[in-house]
């Protein structure tokens, strides 16, 4: 191969520095000792927990839980100070882990991927980046998260606007000075319910244009007590193999068979102690089938709207909380709150209500619905995100034939084990459309993506194979068993964005594999331990 000067020539371009990409440079750097970049638009690592930095932005999976596990001695070294913790305490933890693993000097920061487009001639990812770099790299690895993408509505009169404007999803590093104004925020996510708490206590006056109304529960957190620390890190082996082995890569104990085959008042019970608990208790820790029967679901719906009817001091207001009878629970994200509905008992907060008068447009100084107007100094969009494809297209990943892979999705995304994609030879996802992702710890989901992935390659390099390429028909397989594992639940039945439904104009299809992550896992091991059934090679020689 002749090498151009101009290209830097790769083993590995791996796209992001969050907890996916810092693993993942990690073990193709120091232990299979390739030559690997890292592309990072910020300017420091972190991913979501470098953009992330709203008030109130914190986890919502315990803290000891939400952390690496490849490395004993990280785990024992670093304290968390909270059990959920705070994004600036995620951040550092990531920047612990950049330092400690010398992982910064194959990043670079500031510069964005805008083009990778597959040669099938020399069988390499040529990569353009906003620096106007230019990489040649045999394996290319967006980790680019599956929430990273931010999802703007397009409101008439926006430009029009001249109060400030943020988005959550790219909050100001130094954060914002709200005291004395008039505040507004669209959307009642999982990301407006952590921020309204705390932004209705800085600003004049707080108003809450609300859509749809979420389920939510509280987080229980708590500051993290010495004991505690110890106690888990004593027990921190026995902690991760009862992750890797649960369903959503959280154990939870107290899970029952049936919420239909408890009392009235047995069930109430159960509810209030996961209630008490604390974050996904009552959503993956109460019952098995809430996901799976809409009676059994209604029973969970019904404790969640009598919680927010006690928590919200005026019936009408409580009753435009809570989520309408038909919408199930837990189908969607479900958020975890501190003080979210007591919020709307303060004098300085208001709650429009947009299902009954919708967003009409913005004027210079206010937003506008079809019965009335809300003069605001500050508009803030917590509206959500693009998932799993926003990144990606992005990019402008091109593959075999010359079509894009936004073209290839045209009809929603297909892939192989949720980590390659037909057509797009070497090149890798980590929690990609139709792995468990986001209904999987993230941090322990990425763990098994990168590990299958550095296995895969090192895997190629012992049998002197230069391309992966999944098979097409394996690929179709992959798509149906995920459709059919998701059509035994109801998480298809909602408008969410795990089923790309927030986006106008995306493909309607479920993004998640949903048998759980320990069962994904023996698949995807049983697969390589096959000969990596389902894919194709191409050796050096042919």
């Amino acid at each position: 191969m002749t090498h151009d000067k101009k290209i830097m020539y790769l083993d590995a371009l791996i796209v992001g520095a969050g907890f996916s990409g810092l693993y993942m440079l990690h073990l193709l750097r120091d232990k299979l000792n390739l030559n690997v970049t890292v592309i990072e638009s910020a300017s420091g690592v972190g991913g979501t927990w470098y953009w992330n930095r709203y008030p109130g932005a914190r986890c919502d999976i315990a803290s000891h839980e939400y952390s690496y596990t490849f490395s004993e001695e990280l785990q024992q070294e670093w304290v968390w100070s909270e059990k959920y913790a705070a994004q600036p305490e995620i951040l550092r933890y990531l920047e612990h882990v950049e330092e400690r693993f010398n992982l910064h000097k194959n990043i670079q920061f500031n510069e964005n991927v805008t083009s990778a487009v597959y040669d099938e001639q020399l069988n390499r990812w040529l990569i353009k980046t906003s620096r106007d770099n230019q990489f040649s790299a045999q394996f290319f690895i967006p980790a680019s998260g599956t929430l990273s993408s931010a999802s703007v509505p397009n409101i008439p009169g926006q430009n029009d606007f001249t109060g400030e404007t943020y988005l959550t999803s790219r909050w100001p590093e130094g954060g914002v000075d709200l005291k004395g104004k008039r505040v507004g925020i669209i959307g009642t996510g999982a990301t407006a319910i952590q921020a309204i708490p705390i932004i209705a206590k800085e600003c004049e006056h707080l108003t809450v244009f609300q859509r749809t109304a979420n389920y939510a529960s509280p987080l229980q957190n708590e500051p993290m007590t010495k004991e505690y620390d110890n106690n888990i890190k004593a027990n921190y082996s026995k902690l991760r193999e009862a992750e890797w082995n649960s369903f959503a890569g959280m154990p939870f104990d107290l899970v029952r068979s049936s919420a239909l085959a408890d009392s009235d008042e047995e069930r109430r019970a159960h509810f209030q102690h996961m209630w008490d608990k604390g974050s996904f208790g009552i959503w993956l820790g109460s019952y098995a089938d809430i996901l799976f029967d809409e009676q059994a679901n209604k029973t969970a719906a019904d404790f969640i709207r009598s919680k927010i009817h006690e928590r919200v001091d005026n019936p009408k207001i409580a009753e435009l909380l809570c989520p309408e009878q038909d919408q199930l629970y837990g189908i969607k994200r479900q958020p975890c709150e501190t003080d979210y509905f007591e919020t709307f008992n303060r004098q300085n907060v208001t709650l429009a209500d947009l299902k009954s008068a919708p967003l009409k447009e913005l004027t210079a100084t206010s937003v506008k619905t079809t019965d009335n107007e809300y003069e605001v100094d500050v508009l803030i969009y917590a509206t959500g995100f693009d998932a799993f494809t926003g990144s990606l297209f992005k990019m402008g990943i091109t593959g075999q034939q010359g079509k894009t892979l936004k073209e290839y999705w045209s009809d929603g995304p297909r892939t192989y084990l949720g980590v390659t994609v037909s057509n797009f030879p070497n090149m890798f996802t980590i929690t990609g459309p139709q792995s468990p992702s986001v209904l999987f710890n993230m941090p322990l989901a990425i763990e098994m993506h990168c590990n299958w992935i550095a296995d895969c390659i090192q895997y190629m390099k012992k049998n002197n194979q230069v391309v992966i390429q999944a098979e097409p028909s394996y690929e179709e397989d992959w798509v149906t068993h995920t459709k059919e594992v998701a059509d035994t639940t109801l998480f298809p039945k909602a408008n969410s964005w795990y089923m790309g439904a927030n986006i106008p104009g995306k493909p309607r299809v479920f993004l998640v594999y949903v048998a759980g992550g320990k069962i994904y896992q023996d698949i995807i091991n049983d697969r390589a331990a096959n000969n990596y059934e389902g894919f194709s090679f191409k050796t050096s020689a042919n």
